[in-house]
């Protein structure tokens, strides 16, 4: 069976044939940067990043652009309240984005275009689209006619007819310089003391729809394999990105659509309003970055996931024990026909298996369940190994578990990459981050927080210098609180 993935678009999942052979062009939809990213964000983008290893699995080469927002009202107003430049702002959030992503093993984009990058892309697609009669200028603003489009709603099941029957009676002003209630902003005159750019049209900014579809254009061409997001971006950002595009190509905009599904906080949509917000560095100064990761694969991506305690211990005891069975290499590299060269093929039937759940749509939990089991198996011979001195499974069949744990994890982006030959020979036991545990770490922090409080600081600095060689590195906060995260 081929690759099946579920498209939004049709409503079925469809076996996966992309626009030229061997090669994805595939684009996500990015924050908008004007606070910390969120559980939801996490979500949304390690779903993603599994998307594109998996591809590259398959031997697909893929190019993988994703967008960061950096002019809106919400960062215009954040920008006003906390009295800074709207550069400075989404300079700061950019940052703390990809810091975000670095340490849940997210790889990064092979592009990461601004809104205000492609200002003259846009004034470009939105001139076209006013000679198409698609779109028109009222005092400075320009709105796309959703009316031009016949098949507007298409992508969110959505009629036209009837979300007009259902919207609201109120006008206000920008409703009265609309042609229909549903029409929708390209391009927004400035108001006084706002961030503005030249245009045909007068001093102004993009609207949000716009910039996608023109960036979609600039760096992946007129039509894409794959385009992604939120669910809550079905209706109406992408819906309004498919009336944009494809009004001035004439060509589909995307083969595939993805969205993945909301994240519940014990049950309650997540909403500042309700207090369970959570944002990804926060949680992460209570949480392993890989439990977040195997936390989040655990449920097939389009389904809702609940974050609970419950969840999170689950998926605790979950990584402790594809850690047992990555640390089987302690005991079995000791064997002298033990090699720390990778095998000429991987296990075949494990093989066969994560590649079936994963061609399900990205079946991630059929593939964990793979790895689970691979690891409890190396699991059981470490332990015979170590109290008996000898497996019920031959060496050489062991090492091509072994290796396979390790491979089929590093498609997960649960670990960062296949450890070196050299790696193993200087006693690592994995060659990744997994060479300390959380406890470990913890242990070496306060040690060192208690020798910067005896003031010695020779040992303080040995003990930070131990953990940066392992690939940690530590923050030290005003409160005097030390905060960790894997390189």
């Amino acid at each position: 069976m081929p690759l099946q993935i579920y498209n939004t678009l049709t409503r079925r999942k469809e076996p996966f044939q992309p626009l030229e052979p061997g090669k994805v062009r595939m684009y996500v939809c990015g924050v908008t940067v004007y606070n910390d990213c969120h559980l939801g964000h996490a979500r949304s983008y390690i779903v993603w990043d599994i998307v594109r290893r998996y591809l590259q699995w398959r031997d697909y080469t893929v190019q993988y652009v994703q967008n960061f927002t950096d002019i809106d009202d919400k960062i215009i107003r954040r920008s006003q309240e906390e009295d800074i430049p709207w550069q400075a702002l989404t300079h700061k959030y950019i940052n703390a984005y990809l810091e975000d992503m670095g340490r849940l093993n997210v790889l990064p984009a092979d592009a990461y275009p601004k809104a205000t990058e492609v200002i003259p892309e846009i004034v470009d697609l939105i001139e076209t689209l006013i000679e198409q009669d698609c779109a028109y200028a009222v005092a400075g603003d320009v709105y796309y006619a959703v009316e031009r489009f016949p098949s507007y709603g298409k992508l969110s099941g959505r009629k036209l007819d009837q979300m007009e029957a259902g919207a609201s009676g109120r006008v206000d002003e920008e409703e009265a310089r609309k042609r229909h209630p549903f029409d929708f902003a390209l391009w927004k005159a400035a108001k006084p003391g706002e961030p503005e750019w030249e245009s045909p049209w007068g001093m102004g900014r993009p609207g949000w729809h716009i910039e996608c579809s023109a960036m979609v254009k600039k760096l992946l061409g007129d039509r894409i394999d794959i385009h992604t997001g939120g669910e809550d971006l079905v209706f109406p950002h992408h819906e309004n990105e498919i009336a944009q595009s494809e009004a001035a190509t004439t060509k589909p905009l995307a083969n595939v659509w993805m969205h993945n599904g909301f994240v519940k906080i014990r049950g309650d949509k997540m909403s500042k309003s309700l207090k369970n917000f959570t944002t990804i560095r926060s949680l992460l100064e209570t949480t392993d970055p890989m439990v977040v990761r195997l936390f989040v694969l655990q449920a097939h991506y389009r389904s809702p996931i609940d974050f609970t305690d419950e969840a999170i211990k689950g998926a605790e005891n979950g990584w402790k024990t594809l850690e047992e069975g990555l640390k089987f290499f302690d005991q079995v590299s000791k064997l002298p026909n033990w090699s720390n060269n990778p095998p000429d093929s991987l296990d075949p039937e494990s093989v066969e298996r994560f590649n079936a759940a994963m061609d399900d749509d990205f079946n991630t939990s059929g593939g964990l369940a793979v790895l689970f089991e691979l690891a409890k198996d190396l699991r059981r011979e470490k332990n015979l190994l170590s109290h008996e001195g000898k497996t019920t499974t031959p060496t050489e069949q062991l090492h091509q578990k072994w290796w396979t744990l390790i491979d089929l994890m590093c498609v997960l982006g649960l670990m960062k990459k296949r450890p070196e030959i050299s790696e193993l020979e200087m006693g690592s036991s994995t060659g990744t981050e997994l060479g300390l545990s959380d406890i470990e770490i913890d242990a070496l922090i306060q040690q060192r927080q208690d020798a910067r409080k005896a003031k010695n600081f020779a040992e303080s600095d040995r003990l930070r210098d131990e953990l940066v060689a392992n690939g940690i590195t530590l923050i030290d906060q005003p409160s005097g609180m030390t905060r960790w995260y894997r390189n």
